[in-house]
């Protein structure tokens, strides 16, 4: 018997959508790239899903409303988005945890740590490495064909139809087919490409680190562009973070974010600040440092602060360096000290007392410096003082597939009849830049099950089309 549904890919959107599929009678294959050991893409590194919620529900406390949700989205986005789908991904968001739970995906309140998502966000017990493994044994156990090790170089497509998918010189059709295979953020050549040189010649991307999965090569994606399905997205735009500087190349998850920048000053490798630190809060903002350190000189930056930041933000796996006075401080960085006690003195100068609260916008805030620090601004002044380097991570990038609320991949502005995408590939829809915390597992959930109910109920026309010809005939 032939296969109804291909899903190429192994992270959440995959997942979701060969689950879909098979609760809906069609019979699914999955194709990883990856080796078992490292299945299920950046999912792996996650830890929350965001979520609309009228009012408290089990791990979520206050409410969450939809208008709320695409305000935070709106601004994040600066407006380039896709209202439709967001909105879509957003109601979605607000109905999807019991199907999770029925899969053995569960919840847990979020950690002290955690600020400010208590309310918008429900967390992974386990984190997203568990959430993978749990969505793994229920499509192994309602018999999803799952097979590791199987990257797909390109697809067979007649006149914007799926036809087969081709795993070396493997052939393998199938009636529908999910496209879920990830972004291009492992494609050091690609990265390389989009980004250029800078005024300085310095090719920006060499500096860049990859927060998740080496296997994210884009080649699917780029073969699908090549084929001329229609793009999505700025190929320089991505969820990118400002990280630990010494992080390693792939796969540093999570744990490599440096957390303390909102506390403190950010200066960079001239010792000087660029951007406003107080801008807003942090799981709102933490996605756009990455580009903006990817903006500066080397593509490094320093995260400043004193002992009065200690023990109000998660502490990175590293420590940091650590100084008993500011020019010790710089010295250490091999920063050039009067420029960096020039840029330290006047930020200080500029710091305006208020009532300082890292859970509010509060009013302790900058006056005559540039840029200002808008919240949270008090004088960087009681020693021991700290640094944390930084560099720009990676997670994933927005270039990626055009679709619409079927999740179909569409052939200059004809939707495909049975080939859908979900996740990474069509994230730019929603988000044509900036992030915010979760959202990224929101619109993987939200089209991944899209996607294979889609791919499932053509499966099903397919099969009756051919019923009726072979009836036909007969």
């Amino acid at each position: 018997m032939g296969i109804d549904v291909l899903v190429i890919g192994g992270g959440n959107a995959a997942l979701c959508a060969a689950l879909m599929a098979v609760e809906a009678g069609a019979s699914v294959m999955l194709l990883e790239a990856a080796p078992r050991e490292w299945r299920g893409g950046n999912s792996g590194h996650t830890r929350n899903l965001r979520c609309m919620h009228d009012a408290p529900q089990d791990v979520l406390v206050d409410a969450y409303t939809e208008e709320e949700f695409w305000q935070d989205l709106l601004k994040v986005t600066g407006g380039i988005t896709n209202e439709k789908l967001a909105r879509l991904t957003i109601r979605a968001s607000s109905t999807c945890r019991d199907w999770m739970r029925r899969h053995g995906v569960h919840f847990q309140p979020p950690l002290s740590g955690a600020l400010h998502v208590a309310r918008t966000n429900a967390f992974f017990m386990g984190g997203g490495k568990a959430l993978v493994n749990a969505y793994y044994r229920s499509a192994e156990k309602l018999g999803v064909k799952i097979r590791y090790n199987a990257p797909v170089q390109r697809l067979e497509i007649d006149n914007g139809r799926f036809v087969a998918a081709w795993v070396g010189d493997e052939r393998i059709s199938a009636s529908t087919c999910v496209l879920a295979a990830g972004g291009f953020e492992s494609n050091r050549e690609w990265l390389r490409q989009a980004w250029g040189q800078n005024a300085q010649g310095e090719w920006p991307a060499d500096n860049f680190l990859i927060r998740g999965t080496r296997f994210n090569q884009g080649v699917l994606l780029k073969h699908m562009l090549a084929q001329g399905a229609d793009p999505i997205g700025d190929a320089t735009q991505a969820h990118m973070v400002a990280i630990d500087a010494r992080a390693p190349l792939y796969d540093g998850g999570i744990c490599t974010r440096i957390d303390c920048v909102s506390l403190g000053v950010v200066v960079n490798t001239q010792a000087q600040r660029f951007y406003d630190e107080g801008e807003d809060f942090w799981p709102k903002r933490y996605a756009i440092w990455g580009r903006l350190v990817a903006q500066q000189p080397g593509q490094t930056a320093y995260s400043i602060i004193d002992s009065k930041a200690i023990g109000r933000f998660m502490p990175p796996v590293f420590e940091g360096v650590k100084a008993a006075t500011l020019p010790e401080l710089a010295h250490k960085l091999s920063l050039d000290v009067s420029t960096f006690m020039q840029t330290l003195n006047d930020y200080n100068r500029a710091c305006r007392a208020g009532t300082f609260d890292h859970t509010v916008l509060d009013d302790c805030h900058t006056q005559g410096v540039s840029p200002a620090k808008t919240h949270w601004a008090r004088p960087i002044d009681t020693g021991p003082f700290y640094a944390y380097a930084v560099r720009p991570g990676v997670t994933f990038t927005y270039l990626g597939l055009e679709t619409d609320d079927t999740a179909a991949v569409r052939f200059g502005g004809v939707p495909s009849d049975n080939l859908f995408v979900a996740g990474e590939m069509m994230a730019g829809n929603v988000l044509g830049k900036g992030y915010t915390a979760g959202v990224g597992m929101s619109i993987g959930t939200a089209f991944g099950r899209i996607a294979g109910t889609q791919a499932a109920l053509a499966s099903r026309a397919s099969r009756g089309k051919r019923t009726l010809q072979a009836g036909g005939t007969a």
